[in-house]
């Protein structure tokens, strides 16, 4: 099985191979045995080449590939009518001519050059050329047999309504009404907009009062809603006698939402307008998770970031209760109908009853609302099915409906008090929404108001805070949600306590990890010898780098398992002030299950991702065992050394762009001796030039005699004096020197530190000891050609791919996690150490081909042939030194790579110890 990276990658080599190729007679078999072989399938065994069909004229024609049931491909030389083409396949497609069973669902034209793909059932139909053949993958998903999970954009009413109450919120802090009472005031407004258009109120009962009760000039209006709250407070039998017929229409509500006394809003013309405006907006058309991107458009962004909130989307959240409990709830649903077994779905509607979830970082509730809604609506499909099974359209329900889930069994924790608020809101919202739609489909209605039970949403600090004192163990079934998301360098001091407060005495060195880890830990620890499941939203940097061997060792000792998990992509809202990161979502539990299930991105931005099923999920979030690589300071093998490149530290006075070299030359020639090339990550990537003054070993008389130069180095050393670290002060005393020398003395092997994810390769290259390589990337001074060739490889790629921490989506290169930890091939013979060499050089050649190209022209998706094929051509060399057999695939590398890691942390690869047999016996 390949993952869509892997398989671009075969796609880009099949692309090159067939670049030229014209004669269908000659060529087009091979071009689609090639095809085929980009998903690991051999045509012959899912089809027949030029299997016969009646055509039109009543005569036997014959299909270029059939596929039954799914595929049927007519294939031209290059430059003839694709229409004629699709007009052929179709007329295939007839009952005269294949039987219904045998119907494809596709049919693919071709003429080498360009492909048109046409779903039969819908008519969809998709062009593009070879070239672009790697960007269109996902159209043959069927081929693979993956089923692709599809989520639905926002709707753009929600979007709307969050601007409106932002505005809103905006308009009345200008007048100086501001904290707990704008809060509790948005709050209770947000809850009678709602009212107004979703039938807890009569039709625009709210909004017509208001209007018709205040002046245009806003002067009474806070007045007049304050009135209005009292008396949603106040039961009928308790309100005066003497109040309006119109204000006495309103419902009593209860639930402590309007009980708390505040000073009334003032407003103006402008602020009512925006009041009003607000109030006539659709409200019945909005979802009550809306809320979280209304809270996010109204806070600072300043307070956003301290909190690391990160509200999103209904797509998105859907992604992490899918995998948790619904894709389960509804598999069983579906096989109870399946056998018409009306116990099994009362068996199905007692267990959704006795369900308890908790968000111990719940916001405004996003993740609890749409659990809910979830729920409520799969047991409202359980019933109608009861109904139908029955016979009886009659059948009451009242009994039933008795048992189900109700909002007192959500939970959630939530650190700020506006948030909080708005869970609890949403939620009783959120469930008159289900009563009316429990009424519409099957004329049952569960009152909404007077607000009888109430969501437990507690204010207070999750991390601080005894979790079974919110809703105890033995009741709770799920845990959700997205704690925070602040990086190790971006927690406050009070964020570091909250870590040291969970983390002190579980594990040590926790320093490193993001803030989202405490609530691993948190959960981990709660559902020990339960079968509570857990899903959170977490950065990516959890999945990488450091954190892995920290975090994971740890939970995977407390017995915890990844049951199912999101790759990473990219979590956004369409709020005000867009939020987005790269994130995954990882389901565990604190006990095993048969089958778990990764969902792969094609890209970080796409939406749909394709479901692999694997045995087990390691902490990388591939299929494999539990093990987590940690950093190491020297190679687990036989290797040479690598450090990073030198630093100057030197508040910048001796780092030269070419316009201040050329300046400072000019005016002191002298200076030229001691200027050098200055080269890091990026202008080896880009084909940049920097430069830095290096005065190792340089001639006090000289120096003397460079009044620029001592002028630098004055800088230097009084930067150095001013700093608060210790060790920086005491490097004045060689100001002119870099902070940290690393400069090899010879030829070496220059690695960036940061790649972009786009390239298959990290570029790497050979460079002389005059220039000097910066602390931006890596250096290796006594590598040999064969050791550049195995560090360029796909294989090492493959390895660095899983394990390396990322920049946002890019490579973060490591000595201590990535190259230190490498498994190199285990005492290969001298044949193939000098195949790898051979390759390698052929590589560099390749490159010299194109001069004027930097090497992120060079390493692009549209790598040159020539530099393909070398590549190509070094992967096989590098994997013969490992085994045999070919890897068929990138997953199958990393397999082979881990145990091969295992078995040398066992110390099972010494001198000429053989291979792992475990990855042997794949060959």
């Amino acid at each position: 099985m390949f993952t869509p990276n892997e398989l671009k990658r075969r796609a880009l080599d099949f692309s090159r191979d067939h670049e030229s190729d014209a004669d269908e007679k000659s060529q087009a078999q091979t071009f689609w045995r090639d095809f085929f072989a980009i998903f690991g399938l051999t045509p012959q065994r899912i089809g027949v080449f030029e299997a016969r069909a009646k055509t039109l004229r009543d005569t036997v024609g014959f299909i270029d590939f059939f596929w039954p049931g799914t595929l049927l491909i007519e294939h031209k030389s290059r430059g003839k009518d694709l229409e004629a083409a699709l007009q052929q396949a179709l007329d295939y497609c007839r009952p005269e001519s294949l039987k219904e069973i045998e119907l494809p669902r596709f049919i693919i034209v071709c003429d080498f050059a360009r492909f048109s793909i046409v779903e039969l059932a819908t008519g969809d139909r998709s062009d593009f050329l070879l070239e672009d053949l790697h960007a269109n993958l996902h159209l043959f998903n069927f081929v693979l047999g993956y089923e692709q999970r599809k989520y639905k954009d926002e709707d753009p009413v929600n979007i709307a309504a969050a601007e409106l109450m932002g505005a809103l919120h905006d308009e009345l802090r200008r007048v100086g009404y501001e904290g707990h009472p704008l809060e509790l005031f948005l709050v209770r407004l947000m809850f009678c907009f709602f009212a107004d258009d979703t039938g807890i109120f009569q039709k625009d009962q709210f909004s017509d009062y208001i209007e018709a009760r205040t002046r245009e000039d806003g002067s009474d209006l806070g007045p007049c809603i304050a009135q209005v709250f009292r008396i949603l407070d106040t039961e009928p039998e308790k309100r005066l006698k003497n109040i309006s017929e119109d204000l006495s229409a309103f419902p009593h509500v209860n639930g402590e939402l309007f009980k708390e006394a505040e000073d009334a809003a003032s407003f103006d013309s402008a602020s009512r307008d925006i009041l009003l405006h607000c109030a006539r907006f659709n409200w019945g058309s909005v979802s009550p998770a809306i809320f979280g991107s209304l809270f996010q458009s109204v806070m600072e962004s300043g307070e956003r970031r301290a909190l690391g909130a990160h509200y999103t989307s209904e797509k998105n959240i859907l992604k992490t209760i899918h995998g948790l409990f619904l894709d389960e709830f509804m598999a069983e649903f579906d096989a109870a109908k399946a056998k018409r077994s009306e116990r099994a779905l009362r068996a199905l509607l007692d267990r959704i009853a006795g369900i308890r979830l908790l968000d111990p970082a719940c916001g405004c509730g996003n993740f609890l609302i749409l659990a809910y809604r979830e729920l409520r609506r799969l047991e409202i499909q359980i019933h109608a099915e009861i109904r139908a099974l029955s016979g009886d359209e009659t059948l009451k329900l009242d009994v039933d409906l008795a048992r189900g889930i109700t909002i007192d069994h959500i939970s959630g924790i939530e650190i700020s008090e506006f948030p909080a608020q708005i869970a609890r809101v949403a939620l009783w919202i959120m469930d008159h929404l289900m009563n009316v739609e429990l009424a519409a489909a099957l004329g049952v209605y569960r009152p909404s108001i007077p607000l009888v039970v109430s969501p437990k949403i507690v204010q207070g600090n999750a991390l601080r805070m005894d979790w079974k004192e919110v809703v105890g163990s033995e009741k709770l079934a799920y845990i959700l949600g997205n704690p925070p998301f602040v990086g190790k360098k971006e927690q406050t001091e009070l964020q570091k306590a909250d870590m040291a407060a969970v983390y002190e005495g579980y594990l040590d060195g926790f320093g490193v990890l993001d803030y989202v880890t405490a609530w691993y830990i948190k959960a981990a620890n709660l559902i020990q010898s339960t079968e509570i499941k857990v899903s959170f939203v977490s950065t990516n940097s959890i999945t990488q780098g450091e954190q892995v061997g920290l975090l994971w060792n740890y939970l995977f000792s407390r017995g915890i398992k990844i049951h199912f998990a999101h790759r990473t992509f990219k979590w956004s809202n369409e709020a005000k002030g867009n939020a987005a990161v790269h994130v995954v979502i990882i389901g565990f539990g604190a006990f095993d299950v048969a089958e778990k299930s990764i969902y792969e991105y094609e890209t970080v931005v796409s939406d749909n991702p394709q479901c692999i099923h694997v045995k087990n999920i390691n902490p990388y979030l591939v299929g494999g065992s539990d093990m987590a690589v940690t950093t190491r300071s020297s190679p687990i093998c036989e290797a040479p050394n690598i450090s990073y490149g030198s630093m100057a530290n030197d508040g910048g006075f001796f780092i030269l762009e070419t316009d201040e070299r050329d300046a400072l030359i000019a005016d002191e020639p002298g200076a030229e001796e001691y200027i050098r090339q200055f080269t890091g990550g990026d202008e080896f990537i880009n084909g940049t030039k920097r430069w830095c003054i290096w005065m190792v070993d340089a001639d006090p008389t000289k120096l003397r005699k460079l009044p620029l130069l001592q002028k630098r180095i004055a800088a230097v050393r009084e930067y150095r004096l001013k700093s608060k670290r210790e060790a920086t002060r005491r490097l004045a005393n060689t100001p002119a020197l870099f902070g940290e020398i690393r400069q090899p003395g010879a030829t070496y092997i220059l690695i960036p530190k940061v790649s972009s994810e786009n390239r298959r390769y990290i570029p790497i290259g050979f460079y002389p000891s005059e220039i000097i390589a910066s602390g931006s990337c890596l250096v290796i001074s006594t590598a040999s050609m064969f050791h550049f060739g195995i560090l360029e490889s796909d294989m090492h790629m493959s390895w660095m791919r899983q394990v390396c921490g990322r920049m946002k989506s890019d490579y973060q290169y490591s000595n201590g996690i990535v190259y230190n930890n490498y498994p190199w091939p285990v005492s290969p013979e001298e044949e193939r150490i000098a195949a790898v060499a051979s390759a390698a050089q052929a590589v560099l050649d390749a490159r010299a081909q194109f001069s004027g190209s930097s090497l992120a022209d060079l390493y692009a998706l549209s790598m040159p042939s020539a530099l393909a094929k070398a590549h190509k051509a070094l992967d096989s060399a590098v994997d013969k030194c490992y085994r045999k057999a070919p890897f068929r695939s990138e997953l199958e590398r990393v397999e082979y790579l881990f145990s091969l890691y295992e078995h040398y942390c066992s110390g099972l690869t010494a001198g000429t110890a053989a291979a792992p047999t475990r990855g042997r016996r794949r060959g």
